[in-house]
């Protein structure tokens, strides 16, 4: 493991999906805890941690990914991050309106639905 990238990786995903989220998801078990340690250090230090892009545009990206790989528990959890990022729910309903065209109805109704769900749970948090 590469120390820096990871802990680079550690403060990306806490600004990101919050101390909770992180706080969790290392919490869990031996066999987890490897797979944790590379989503952290490759996903988010080694990736996230790119100066090539913004937060807000890798936000939008991985919403229009997550979307049509019909991945909702990660959709979920990356919209309230895409809000933490400063994606407004305007650019998240175009998002998810060029989804629609590239990958299909089914898959931006339920990106529609899965946003509204995050939504409210985004606002119970602040």
């Amino acid at each position: 493991m590469d120390r820096p990238t990871y802990e680079r990786g550690r403060e990306i995903r806490a600004a990101v999906l919050g101390d909770a989220y992180v706080a969790k998801a290392e919490a869990g078990d031996d066999f987890s805890k490897p797979f944790q340690d590379l989503v952290t250090e490759y996903c988010w230090g080694a990736v996230w941690g790119r100066e090539g892009l913004p937060r807000k545009t890798r936000s939008m990206l991985n919403l229009a990914m997550l979307a049509v790989l019909n991945r909702p528990n990660e959709l979920r959890t990356h919209v309230k991050g895409a809000l933490t990022n400063g994606v407004t729910r305007d650019e998240i309903r175009e998002v998810f309106m060029q989804v629609a065209i590239y990958a299909g109805v089914p898959a931006a109704v339920d990106s529609f639905r899965i946003a509204r769900d995050a939504f409210a749970e985004y606002e119970t948090q602040q």
